[in-house]
């Protein structure tokens, strides 16, 4: 689905150069502007010592595409860039999915007030008698019944059915059963233990056609709490997504199943074996990984769904690593449930750049001296992965593949090559690490930033810290030598594991800058870093180039006082800005 959900600001590049009547560039003058309903422009945001840049929208693509006023109201925040096309979930079954969808600790049992509404509307939903997003998806009803199941089968006792739910399902479950589809009620009472009336139909279902009989075995232990092997999940996926089938037709998997496999999978918080299928099953969907020539490699591996209260400085750390031969490859989407904010595919697109790049055109931008890094669109790179962000805000709470999508190599290196990803919630980080083992790259690193993301801060630790590891958190490992990087026993690794406090380093404290989902802020945040703007920003771009790159083990960056440096000279001197600029300009000059 390639869908062209709001229109795209088009970032002038011919504006985009160091004007040669300002001599000293931090000192140019600018700000973004676009154009308003009149003809005119409009000023977005503060004036800043910028190059002068010009991102005006075409009033052209506007008119064919026919958009309400409100639909192009502001492309520069995040929620814009959500596809309408794709059916909004019911909100009260949602809201529900997020109470009762989650982990054995975490969930909290619904009264029987909230149960009795959420069943009364499902109820209704199925009758037909809600039309629109007022109906309950598919999807919503096999998460929602696989999450009571879950707790009614395998959860402590504190967070199974609470009275209030009992007396609800008790109430409408005679009344459920005679019009849910048969795979829903196979998930709601899989083994016919649970409900007592009409409870004979789950241990019959065996699910339409091999592709839902070896979903359904699999759904009967997942809903039991139990586990899967390797081999099992990758046979689902693979089922589910017809990846073995030449002429790509679909298998016709159910919704409720797949929604079923995939939360009931993440309540059960999986195995190693587990994740690495959903790691590595997709690797080959598109053929073999192009190889860039290129010394190092990065992958970066930021949450998909975004920033939604913070700065994200990974696509302005990119251009910076790449002025000292660091290059690096950006992955994700341009809108994920379930934050749906910011990310790196949205200002780049914003700015003007193309984001629907193959990964052999990111390839060459990556070896291209004048540009180091790129992006890749998971549209691009696993197209059976991107259809499911559909069915991904209809469950509510992240698949397994929210953690997998990060530990990716869609491409290659001749030289060596590192992953680092971010995580949020703890007894995630050794997992990761060890999913990039698996990869067998040379150096792995997992970042506890600021929203789960990448980006470390230069903020001063809370006293009244959350519970859990603290941001700045880092866990990681390097290898001694590029020839031994693939041998599976660790010892040849170094591992290591230490809190980031940016004080150590010479970084003033100062407060994080929010931007509170908005994709323009963000933009004007970072490239005021990039001209050399001191300040919060500047700050953390540094400190994220230079700390990542010591902990890498990178050429030049054993010291990491030296690092930083390195990082603070390639903004300081016009280098980094130039790199994204070319960046804007040569992605949509690649063939």
């Amino acid at each position: 689905m390639r869908a062209q959900l709001t229109p795209e600001p088009s970032f002038s590049l011919s504006s985009i150069q160091i004007n040669s009547r300002y001599p000293n560039p931090s000192r140019i003058p600018c700000s973004l502007h676009f154009l308003n309903k009149n003809g005119g422009h409009r000023l977005i945001g503060r004036k800043l010592p910028l190059f002068a840049t010009r991102a005006v929208l075409d009033p052209a693509p506007i008119e064919q595409l026919r958009l309400n006023e409100s639909d192009i109201r502001n492309p520069g925040i995040s929620s814009m860039y959500r596809n309408s096309k794709l059916p909004k979930p019911n909100q009260t079954v949602l809201e529900a999915q997020a109470r009762v969808c989650t982990g054995p600790t975490q969930t909290r049992p619904l009264s029987e007030e909230q149960t009795f509404k959420v069943l009364d509307t499902i109820l209704r939903s199925v009758r037909g008698e809600l039309k629109d997003e007022e109906q309950v998806s598919k999807a919503q009803l096999g998460a929602f019944f696989a999450g009571m199941t879950i707790r009614a089968n395998a959860f402590p006792e504190a967070t199974q059915w609470s009275e209030g739910e009992r007396c609800a399902m008790k109430k409408f479950w005679p009344q459920l059963v005679r019009v849910l589809p048969p795979d829903v009620i196979f998930i709601a009472d899989p083994e016919g233990s649970i409900m007592g009336f009409g409870s004979a139909a789950g241990p019959h279902f065996v699910g339409n056609g091999t592709s839902e009989m070896r979903l359904v075995g699999a759904l009967r232990e997942i809903l039991a709490g139990g586990h899967l092997g390797y081999e099992e999940v990758r046979g689902v996926l693979e089922d589910a997504f017809a990846l073995n089938l030449e002429d790509g037709r679909s298998t016709g998997v159910s919704e409720s199943l797949l929604s079923a496999f995939l939360i009931g999978q993440r309540m059960n918080r999986e195995t190693d074996r587990e994740l690495k299928a959903y790691c590595l099953t997709f690797d080959d969907e598109l053929g073999p990984a192009p190889i860039a020539d290129v010394r190092s490699l990065t992958h970066y591996g930021e949450p998909y769904d975004g920033n939604t209260r913070y700065f994200r400085s990974t696509l302005f750390v990119a251009a910076v690593r790449s002025c000292y031969g660091e290059s690096s490859l950006l992955h994700g989407v341009e809108w994920m449930p379930p934050k749906g904010g910011v990310t790196e595919e949205q200002m780049l697109k914003f700015m003007g750049a193309n984001t629907n790049l193959s990964l052999h055109q990111a390839k060459e931008l990556v070896e291209d001296e004048e540009v180091g890094f790129a992006y890749t669109s998971l549209r691009e790179a696993h197209p059976s992965l991107y259809s499911l962000i559909g069915l991904r805000e209809q469950i509510k709470k992240r698949p397994p593949l929210a953690t997998t999508e990060k530990v990716q190599q869609f491409i290659r290196a001749k030289g060596r090559e590192s992953i680092v990803a971010g995580f949020y919630h703890e007894g995630y980080e050794e997992p990761l690490l060890m999913l990039m083992k698996r990869r067998g790259v040379h150096s792995g690193l997992v970042v506890k930033g600021e929203e789960g993301a990448l980006s470390m801060t230069t903020r001063l630790r809370s006293s009244s810290t959350s519970k859990g590891l603290p941001v700045n958190y880092c866990s990681g490992f390097r290898s001694v030598d590029m020839e031994s990087a693939c041998e599976v026993d660790g010892v040849s690794r170094q591992s290591f594991k230490l809190e980031i406090n940016a004080m150590d380093y010479g970084f003033e404290p100062t407060d994080t800058p929010r931007t509170d989902r908005s994709v323009s802020k963000n933009i004007e945040l970072g490239l005021a870093a990039l001209h050399g703007e001191k300040g919060p920003a500047y700050d953390r771009i540094v400190l994220n180039a230079g700390i990542v790159d010591h902990l890498l083990g990178c050429d030049g960056a054993e010291d990491v006082s030296v690092a930083l440096e390195r990082a603070k000279e390639a903004i300081d001197s016009g280098k980094a800005l130039k790199k994204l600029v070319n960046y804007i300009k040569l992605s949509n000059k690649v063939k």
